[in-house]
């Protein structure tokens, strides 16, 4: 018997039925692929231009071919897709607009800063579960140079870097959500090669809200987001009557070292500590001592690429059953920094498990 979806406390959901990961693809640039997840990716770039003539059209190549890889991946076509939510760091984030045009499937476009991702498979969830999308394609991006040219300085500047910077990830990943039926098809489909089940299951979310604590320093995004981030797990505790060693892990997208730390100390002043089931996407997904990130690594790209390359695997391998996922996104624009405004955060957060 179908149940029906829940809406627990202020601001999270139960879908009724899981939405599954049906497949994802995952592409990056070379100094990704030189870092400790670099033999995982689908796809390491030679060079980070990717064969384009700028940084921008390169980040749309990268948005193209990674949902070319998750489609093919799950053995479906474009005509196949109901939605797709799609979005980058760029502005009128033309990265998306400009880079999966061509597959024509009807499109909303999202932005939640390094949260997109999140914030994507937060709304193809929503979609499948209330009955408006058997199959969505989620899908975002980052480009380090594209993000300094648009944030901070461009490349040519050759201005230095605070340790509590973060590098931009180049990257791209695509996934392939869909219902029951749609997973039962894929795990009959032999076509599809060796993968012919689900790669994870979403079984719950958690939408964050915008937090502000008034930090200013674009150079330390880390600690701006991390209050957005303990939002948010806050809420998600409380609303699905949960403690943090219900989790094998607790990820989150991109706060680095220093975001990191501010988010242990904060939750533990609410009485959870999550510091025994934590990640971080920006510190897994570059060596800090060989590479020269400084706190680790950021962009939409980051938690995306680390999602379908590593978590997913470990849920795939059953090495980890039952992960909450919380990608993090500062909400900061060159022209909101030039004005002085603050840089405030926000996260979501989603359930996801092994089939």
């Amino acid at each position: 018997m179908r149940q029906e979806n829940q809406i627990l406390g202020r601001a999270s959901m139960k879908p009724g039925q899981p939405v599954y990961i049906l497949n994802s693809g995952s592409i990056v640039g070379t100094k990704e692929g030189q870092g400790p997840l670099g033999l995982l990716f689908d796809v390491v770039g030679e060079d980070d231009m990717f064969g384009c003539k700028t940084w921008e059209e390169a980040e749309s190549s990268l948005q193209k071919d990674a949902v070319y890889l998750a489609l093919g991946k799950a053995g479906l076509k474009p005509e196949d897709i109901s939605l797709m939510f799609a979005g980058d760091l760029l502005g009128q984030s033309i990265a998306t607009s400009f880079g999966i045009s061509t597959y024509q499937i009807p499109l909303l476009g999202v932005y939640g800063a390094c949260s997109t991702c999140g914030e994507s498979l937060t709304l193809g969830v929503m979609s499948i579960a209330g009955g408006f999308a058997r199959t969505t394609v989620c899908v975002t991006s980052s480009h380090f140079a594209s993000a300094e040219k648009e944030f901070r300085f461009p490349l040519d500047y050759g201005n230095q870097r605070p340790l509590s910077a973060s590098w931009t990830v180049t990257g791209s990943g695509a996934f392939v959500l869909g219902d029951e039926q749609a997973a039962k098809e894929l795990e009959r489909n032999a076509e599809t090669g060796k993968n012919t089940k689900p790669r994870a299951k979403i079984t719950g979310l958690t939408v964050g809200k915008i937090v502000d604590y008034g930090l200013k320093d674009s150079m330390n995004m880390g600690a701006c987001m991390a209050p957005a981030a303990a939002s948010t797990l806050e809420q998600h505790f409380v609303d699905f009557n949960s403690r943090p060693e219900d989790y094998d892990k607790i990820i989150t997208g991109d706060l680095g070292k220093v975001g990191q730390r501010v988010l242990i100390d904060l939750l533990r002043d609410k009485n959870f500590d999550i510091s025994a089931q934590h990640m971080d996407c920006g510190i897994e997904i570059f060596d800090g001592d060989s590479q020269d990130t400084h706190a680790g690594g950021s962009g939409c790209g980051c938690s995306a690429v680390t999602l379908s390359a590593y978590i997913l695997k470990q849920l795939e391998e059953g090495n980890w059953k039952k992960v909450l996922f919380v990608p993090t996104g500062a909400l900061l624009s060159k022209t909101s920094y030039n004005e002085g405004k603050s840089v405030p955060g926000i996260a979501h957060a989603l359930i996801m498990e092994s089939v």
